[in-house]
């Protein structure tokens, strides 16, 4: 019996996955060329780096998958095909997971000091790289794995370094005190596109604060009673006939007794509510800039906790909800609180740790976005070397976002990340930035802040390649890339800043096309969640049904840039398929040593073939 006859009658994806993928990888199969051995077309993509935080999900495997036909598809072209792995260090999200398990350890961040904490942290980070680079094997993924990169990496700690300085020297990045989203919980800054809008039940209170010296009140409305005590002015439009014989005057704030002035601007809606609207510069964006053009002070009533602080009064130590409990049953029993209309409102909550975000007065390091904007949109223009997106919707999604940027936030009161390269002299307050510590060290402190993890993560198609130096090998030979391959729902966060980042310091796009598809969910359209216990484990798939048919179903599940249902029965059905195959190979594996039987007899005599209606002699064939 041949080996090929004993071939088992139904397919055994673990017996074959476990057997060709070593053998794949150990003989550097996926291993792009070095230099003195080029061969073929340079062809690139990197891999969008998963956070350490935890095992990959199927939304991983499905964008993993995608990534990997391609890859193997241009190698058998000829092309000298690199599909660079790597892992981001995933700045709050990965505290905050070794946060909870210190917390569960009965230690604490604080307590261990920043150092310690970043030893455990490191920990965290190789034993779940192990993690994933397992699942990047049960997956079977081409991956080069010879350039995996982390994003804390010292190569792409240099390239971080290189473009904060950069950017600061050019006068785009700036220190500067704003409203910025805060993290009650996490207990750090957040970029506009860190905070999710969910629909709540809350409620408008309706209060009437007292004018001095005179009868009458003016009646304003907060969806945030406990901010009130931060309230500096109250503002009116200019040519609201109600309110014009009281610009200038001022009125008593309520519980604190600080009086406050009436002030007239143009912002304020005279249609809407009463007309009149309270300012509390240091709680609310637009209040803030209200304040400036007023000159108005700025009061914080509330410590990064989210707690009240000094500035609160009697209500001092409470939590802000809390806070808000107390404060309305105060105001009703002064008779200042009269009315309470309850309505479901947009309120924004932190994407990483779920806390309602709390527009906050901070000092914050930004990015100056307009100039580089202008560039990417600019670049769109341009249809001999624009960015290409596939499915051609998303680019309006990523333009439209472009075209209405704001500046971006990117210092994170965190330890786990590229802590900023500013130092602040210890007795004159100078500050200085640069790639390296000043020389007398001992006279300067460096800024605790770290960068916004997505800093980091905006230079990975040229930073993994070996920039800033410009001669290295694969930046010269695979920089561009050709292709990004991710999720729509991350256009703004990484797609954007990787295209503007490029821009700003190679001077090319960082890739040619950018292929998007959608989220996976479960049967009935739900996203996958802990909440709902609906999520599926991709090596939970792969453990029964093998890689192939849990890859078959990801690249065939739906039409591109729309999200995917996932169905246990489309597995089964394409394992089913994957085992057709197999009997089919099976079959004629069986049969070839008849074939070949019937092959060498035809060597030894020379009868006549038969084609259609003529025959066709040894000489003829």
């Amino acid at each position: 019996m041949t080996e090929e006859k004993n071939m088992a009658t139904k397919y055994d994806p673990k017996q074959t996955e476990s057997k060709w993928y070593p053998y794949w990888i150990n003989n550097g199969f996926f291993e792009a060329t070095r230099e003195g051995e080029r061969k073929g077309e340079p062809h690139s993509i990197v891999i969008p780096p998963p956070n350490v935080t935890g095992r990959l999900h199927l939304g991983h495997a499905w964008d993993v998958t995608l990534q990997d036909i391609i890859a193997r598809q241009k190698r058998m072209e000829g092309k000298d095909m690199l599909w660079l792995p790597g892992m981001d260090h995933a700045g709050i999200a990965t505290q905050s997971k070794v946060e909870q398990k210190l917390k569960e350890e009965g230690r604490s961040r604080r307590e261990m000091g920043r150092e310690k904490f970043l030893d455990v942290s490191w920990q965290w980070k190789e034993e779940y790289a192990d993690f994933i680079r397992e699942q990047w094997s049960t997956l079977g993924l081409s991956l080069d794995y010879t350039r995996e990169r982390f994003t804390l990496d010292e190569g792409l700690s240099d390239a971080v370094k290189e473009v904060f300085v950069r950017l600061y020297e050019k006068g785009l990045i700036y220190r500067g005190k704003y409203i910025i989203n805060w993290d009650p919980s996490a207990q750090t800054a957040l970029s506009d596109i860190e905070v999710e809008y969910k629909e709540v039940e809350g409620a408008f209170y309706h209060m009437r604060y007292p004018l001095k010296d005179e009868e009458g009140h003016i009646e304003v409305a907060t969806t945030r009673p406990e901010t009130m005590l931060g309230d500096t002015a109250v503002a009116v439009h200019p040519r609201d006939e109600r309110y014009k014989h009281l610009i200038g005057k001022t009125v008593i704030l309520p519980i604190v007794q600080r009086e406050i002035p009436i002030v007239a601007d143009e912002y304020v809606d005279r249609e809407f509510g009463s007309g009149a609207v309270k300012i509390t510069p240091a709680h609310d964006p637009n209040d803030f800039e209200i304040g400036n053009r007023h000159e108005l002070p700025r009061v914080l009533v509330m410590d990064e906790a989210g707690q009240m602080n000094e500035n609160a009064g009697k209500y001092q130590g409470l939590d802000r909800f809390e806070c808000r409990k107390q404060i309305v049953k105060d105001l009703q029993a002064d008779g200042i609180l009269f009315d309470i209309e309850q309505h479901l409102h947009s309120v924004g909550h932190s994407e990483r740790s779920g806390a309602v975000v709390e527009p906050y007065l901070s000092t914050q390091w930004f990015v100056d976005m307009k100039p580089l904007a202008e560039a990417a949109i600019k670049l769109q223009t341009d249809a001999d070397n624009k960015v290409t997106f596939v499915p051609e919707r998303f680019e309006r999604t990523y333009m439209q976002w472009l075209e209405n940027i704001r500046d971006w936030c990117i210092s994170r009161q965190l330890w786990w990340g590229h802590q900023i390269p500013a130092w602040y002299h210890n007795e004159t307050g100078e500050l200085y930035v640069g790639k390296e510590a000043p020389a007398d060290l001992e006279n300067w402190t460096q800024d605790e802040d770290v960068l916004d993890t997505w800093f980091s993560s905006a230079l990975w198609p040229f930073s993994t390649m070996g920039w800033p130096n410009e001669e290295a090998e694969d930046l010269k030979r695979f920089y561009p890339t050709n292709v990004l391959v991710t999720g729509y729902d991350i256009i703004f966060f990484w797609v954007s800043r990787m295209i503007f980042q490029g821009l700003e310091f190679t001077g090319e796009r960082p890739f040619k096309d950018v292929l998007i598809h959608g989220l996976v969910r479960d049967a009935e359209g739900r996203k996958m969640s802990k909440s709902l216990g609906n999520g599926v484990d991709p090596m939970d798939v792969v453990e029964q049904y093998g890689a192939d048919a849990l890859r078959f179903t990801l690249a065939t599940g739906t039409s591109p840039g729309n999200d995917l249902k996932f169905q246990w029965d489309k597995v089964t059905a394409n394992w089913n398929f994957g085992n057709k195959i197999w009997n089919a190979s099976r079959f004629a594996l069986m049969n070839m040593e008849a074939l070949r039987m019937r092959t060498l007899t035809s060597r030894t005599s020379t009868p006549p073939t038969t084609v259609g209606s003529c025959e066709v002699t040894k000489d003829d064939r």
